[in-house]
């Protein structure tokens, strides 16, 4: 892991603060004592700067980009179109289907020449039907009074059968052709919505407030569908994306301090806090993300550029500290004692930082630490 921006003592400087010698007639032991002195603990994290609400936006279609109506620092609104996106065999598509569709509507009209001549046979049938109906209804009461032969009658009841089988079949051959007609109208409008839908996917359309970081593709060139084509994000609030590593991760908590170094802001530090912690290990790197919002924001719109930052973990006004050269394997040190020898003790530790660590027992200020050489 890389040191710490808020590096309290470097090595050097914490063995030159504490370290003392003493001397014995068998050979000299170069000692160090622990001292009480403010302490802040911070996890290291690297980032980028990244705009609010930051998205790409991807072609909706094949073609070639017949304009481009953005470029980088365009400030857009939602719905502005940014760039135009043509191809000739959609268009040819959906003019074809407009022009089904037309002709599908055209159809299920009532003047329509296919549904005017089922209606025109039905109607033929209706009146053939009527006429055969009152006839046999005259031939039926002759009959019932003897005036009527069995053999006039049986001709007429047929005929009236013929009529009515007649209308019936015509009246079904109409119901259907106007039920057909009503979907072949209904399917064509499908499809001509459809190419009407992907003819306007064609306007590649903002779909927030912002501005343009980046357009990635120029007026001419050919594109494919979920082809990116520029990156969106809010025009003046940024935030900053870093990275923690892994082993650290259980030490941030929404809300710590964090103190932010940018690039492009020599000898500035920034303050943010912590907003959120993503649970998601991002394997290439093995650490986690977290995003931390700044406290005053920037004085200029960069965006993408590294930044470095201290995550606080704690503070203490006055803590008892040792280098951390002097541990080993962790938990203990090496002590003077009154013989003049050297002795291995246990300690309990708590904050620590890159060059110092707390000792919380098993050491007092007026302990002689041995360093190690």
């Amino acid at each position: 892991m890389k040191p710490h921006l808020l590096t309290i003592f470097s090595k050097s400087m914490v063995l030159c603060a504490f370290a003392a010698t003493a001397v014995s007639c068998k050979k000299a032991i170069e000692t160090a004592k622990p001292e009480y002195r403010a302490l802040t603990e911070a996890v290291y994290a690297s980032g980028t700067i990244a705009p609010r609400g930051e998205y790409k936006v991807y072609a909706m279609a094949d073609g070639v980009i017949t304009r481009r109506a953005v470029d980088e620092g365009s400030v857009v609104k939602t719905g502005d179109v940014l760039f135009r996106i043509d191809n000739d065999e959609q268009a040819a598509r959906m003019n074809a289907a407009r022009d089904v569709y037309r002709t599908a509507e055209s159809n299920y009209n009532a003047t329509s020449p296919a549904l005017a001549e089922s209606e025109s046979a039905l109607r033929s049938a209706q009146s053939k039907y009527s006429n055969d109906s009152l006839q046999f209804a005259r031939v039926s009461d002759l009959f019932a009074s003897k005036a009527m032969t069995q053999a006039d009658y049986d001709k007429a009841k047929l005929a009236f059968q013929v009529s009515h089988n007649d209308f019936t079949a015509a009246k079904q051959r109409y119901e259907r052709t106007k039920r057909q007609l009503y979907v072949d109208m209904q399917n064509a409008q499908s499809q001509f919505k459809v190419s009407a839908k992907q003819e306007s996917n064609a306007l590649v359309k903002s779909s927030s407030d912002g501005m343009v970081y980046e357009a990635y593709k120029q007026q001419g060139e050919a594109v494919r569908r979920n082809d990116p084509l520029a990156l969106i994000g809010s025009e003046r609030d940024v935030y900053i994306k870093l990275s923690v590593d892994e082993l650290d991760i259980q030490k941030i908590r929404v809300g710590q301090e964090v103190l932010v170094k940018i690039d492009v802001y020599q000898d500035r530090t920034f303050k943010a806090r912590v907003e959120k912690i993503y649970p998601m290990l991002m394997k290439q790197d093995q650490s986690f993300r977290v995003d931390a919002a700044f406290v005053d924001g920037l004085p200029e719109r960069f965006v993408g550029v590294t930044a470095e930052a201290n995550i606080i973990i704690s503070r203490k006004e006055r803590a008892l500290v040792i280098p951390k050269a002097l541990l080993l394997n962790g938990d203990s040190v090496l002590v003077k004692n009154a013989d003049g020898n050297a002795a291995k003790v246990k300690i309990r530790k708590g904050a620590e930082n890159y060059d110092v660590v707390e000792i919380l027992s098993g050491l007092s200020d007026s302990s002689q630490l041995v360093v190690k050489k």
